[in-house]
């Protein structure tokens, strides 16, 4: 039986983690927090599956590997809901929804009525929108809770210490999933903040994520359920995690409040900011030194690009098949 060692239990390790497992390997994950939490990177991400949207400014790749992305998910943790995504625009802003459509495919134009039937809660204040209805969502934290359930029930093992990869890779095949973390090894990884909000405003229903273009800060909503929203939108090249800024708050609720007013009363349930690691051209890399794999890069694409990215992991291992993405910088 192959043996593997992960190091790093957020949603990259993760996913390799059950790839891995489904082909037959034992597996066990070397995590540096306890379990699912507000440590992970992915604990703050959207869980947006829009593969679609992503086009209007990703790389060609990040919309054809996030396809798989939803069906993946859902297999894995049946956590997805399906009910496309809508992008919308102020009146003022039509020129950013022409652009958007331009740059995107596989969505409908949707007219004023279109979108108070879709959302009745946006209320008659948005005239034309796209609606990309292939696109799906998930809760990312009950999707995590769920996918470390699945994995401890088919026998993946999970420690809680420090561990170095080429230490660990001298001792057997080792997979390294630490995101930023590995920026020390991966010297063109960089880290790219982003800042988000959790709301609770049990007047405003919205059944699928809602975008919002702005000039400035083009807005994403993701409804959690029972009156709880995800808002994020802020994407500022800087490695340092610990605080949001003012600014990006003050923009966020205005935009919020912008989408319907109603958020103006929202509670503020929590504030989040992580750093997702990025390699230059934004997409994801696996890089191999003898033993040691390493799988990073995901950007702002976590929950999107990790199934792909660990199933070309599983064929790199059990196939000897090259990856897509795999560069030839070693590890």
């Amino acid at each position: 039986m192959t043996e593997v060692t992960i190091i790093g239990g957020g949603v990259a390790g993760m996913c390799v983690a059950r790839v891995l497992s489904d082909r037959g390997a034992s597996v066990r994950v070397i995590e540096r927090g306890a379990g699912v939490g507000a440590h992970m990177c992915s604990w703050w991400a959207g869980g947006m599956l829009a593969p679609y949207c992503e086009g209007e400014s990703a790389e060609e790749p990040v919309v054809r590997l996030g396809q798989e992305a939803a069906g993946w998910w859902d297999a894995a943790t049946g956590a997805v809901t399906r009910e496309g995504s809508l992008v919308i625009s102020a009146a003022r802003d039509q020129s950013d929804l022409k652009r958007f459509a331009r740059r995107t495919n596989n969505f409908t134009d949707v007219s004023g009525k279109e979108i108070d039937a879709l959302e009745p809660d946006l209320g008659g204040r948005f005239s034309k929108g796209l609606f990309f209805k292939d696109e799906a969502h998930l809760a990312p934290r009950t999707a995590l809770a769920a996918l470390r359930e699945g994995l401890c029930a088919d026998g993946v093992s999970f420690e809680q210490r420090e561990a170095d990869p080429k230490t660990e890779a001298a001792k057997g095949l080792t997979v390294d999933c630490r995101g930023f973390a590995a920026h020390d090894a991966l010297k063109d990884l960089r880290g790219v903040k982003g800042e988000m909000l959790v709301l609770r405003c049990p007047d405003v229903t919205l059944t699928r994520p809602i975008r919002l273009l702005h000039p400035r800060i083009p807005l994403y909503v993701v409804p959690r359920g029972d009156g709880v929203f995800m808002l994020g939108a802020t994407m500022i090249e800087s490695s340092g995690s610990a605080f949001v800024t003012a600014r990006s708050l003050l923009e966020l609720l205005s935009a919020a409040y912008a989408l319907n007013p109603a958020f103006g009363e929202a509670e503020v349930l929590e504030i989040g900011v992580d750093s997702r690691p990025a390699f230059p051209d934004n997409l994801p890399r696996i890089r191999r030194d003898g033993n040691l794999i390493r799988a990073n890069g995901l950007f702002r694409h976590g929950f999107l690009l990790a199934p792909a990215v660990a199933r070309m992991v599983g064929e790199l291992i059990f196939d000897g098949t090259e990856p897509e993405v795999m560069d030839a910088v070693a590890a």
